[in-house]
């Protein structure tokens, strides 16, 4: 079952931190890089160094295979969707 919901950046963020678990695969787009792969684990913020929620991902790929940590905080102004998916569901996020 496919999805399709607008949200803010703060709902988007909201939903990365109470819907998205380890093990789940999620495609983040923002500015022109496209970043697939399966959430090894997420961060909350840290008001002392001023970082946001961040992902941890194992990207998923042909030629790119690694692991990254995405601040959400970071992309805020060039996040353009993210795509959730899981076992039962898969959710398409636009952001507004």
């Amino acid at each position: 079952m496919v999805e399709e919901i607008q949200m803010t950046f703060d709902e988007a963020v909201e939903y990365v931190r109470n819907e998205v678990k380890v093990r789940d695969i999620l495609e983040i787009s923002y500015n022109r890089i496209f970043a697939p792969g399966e959430v090894l684990g997420i961060t909350e913020e840290d008001e002392v160094t001023g970082e946001g929620l961040r992902v941890a991902m194992q990207l998923t790929g042909e030629i790119l295979n690694q692991s990254i940590e995405i601040d959400l905080n970071e992309i805020e102004d060039d996040l353009i969707e993210m795509r959730h998916i899981t076992d039962d569901k898969e959710i398409i996020i636009e952001i507004l």
